[in-house]
């Protein structure tokens, strides 16, 4: 099962604080994992932040809503129960709670501040509801990303073979490989070897040497051209390689690299326009945001 979105949480949640007991937050999300049957692997998925793990995030924030719905109220620290309100929700049966049902109460949509004539919200914001603070704000980011990705590799297969020979030493470097950028510079498309475009250091000492293949290409990379740069490897008794391509692998040169000696690592189109990103490679930075939490040590006597 994948783990579910924040408002389908709700329900489940409230039922669990139907003995009017007061819950921590910690057994709830695992009471809640068991309900769901989450995986291990489902428990442990993290935010891009990777500062809590995305299960967790959501029932926070199923709390928070329900919490400014009057459906249940923090006790102390870390602990919280339902409310009369929250019981009384129960009664009327609701097959789910979600946004929409959390709006019969006034606190909750002051809280959402929604100016919208009730019963006129667009699809758009349903469906713009169905996910948490942080689940849009990443979406957001991974589509502002993913969009300035494809664009980043349609600018470098518009580029000349000398320009990409370039830029793939510019990120390289920018990596930690190859000491300066003018040693890199000097190994790249110098070596005149078959199979071979460029050399670059594995560190700045020069404790190894690191073979460089790198193809603008529009046709998937097959298993023969890998094949070539393997042997080209064998050739100068490497065993470490980089394939870079501005197009993508076929299945079978996967394959093939997974299965010799030499250690090559195959780096496609859209994985090369990703770590342009990272490194600030051709692509400049116009905004940043900063999300923050309540420090609750601060406020401790």
């Amino acid at each position: 099962m994948s783990i579910p979105d924040y408002q389908s949480i709700m329900l489940p949640l409230l039922r669990l604080l139907t003995d009017e007991k007061e819950h921590s937050f910690r057994d709830s999300i695992e009471n809640l994992a068991q309900f769901f049957k989450l995986s291990a692997e489902e428990r442990k998925e993290l935010l891009p932040s990777g500062q809590q793990p995305v299960f967790d995030n959501r029932v926070g924030w199923a709390r928070t809503y329900m919490k400014k719905a009057g459906l249940l109220e923090t006790t102390r620290r870390g602990f919280f129960k339902i409310t009369k309100r929250g019981l009384e929700a129960l009664k009327q049966n609701p097959p789910e709670i979600n946004v929409k049902f959390l709006e019969q109460y006034s606190e909750f949509i002051e809280f959402r501040e929604i100016r919208k004539e009730k019963g006129k919200m667009s699809h758009e914001i349903e469906e713009t509801e169905k996910q948490s603070p942080e689940d849009l704000l990443v979406y957001g980011y991974q589509k502002i990303r993913q969009e300035l990705a494809d664009e980043l590799l349609a600018q470098i297969k518009s580029c000349s073979p000398e320009f990409f020979e370039r830029l793939v030493i510019e990120l390289l470097v920018k990596m930690g490989y190859g000491g300066s950028r003018k040693d890199a510079g000097k190994a790249i498309g110098k070596t005149g070897d078959e199979g071979i475009d460029g050399i670059i250091k594995e560190d700045k000492l020069g404790l190894d040497i690191i073979y460089i293949q790198a193809k603008r290409w529009e046709n998937m990379v097959s298993r023969p051209e890998i094949q070539k740069f393997a042997g080209a490897l064998q050739g100068h008794r490497a065993k470490k390689g980089i394939f870079i391509t501005t197009s993508s692998f076929s299945k079978e040169a996967l394959d093939f690299v997974s299965k010799i000696d030499s250690k090559i690592v195959l780096i496609d189109g859209e994985h090369l326009a990703q770590l342009m990103i990272d490194h600030d490679i051709g692509v400049s930075k116009i905004a940043s945001y900063d999300i923050k939490e309540i420090d609750t040590d601060y406020f401790l006597d």
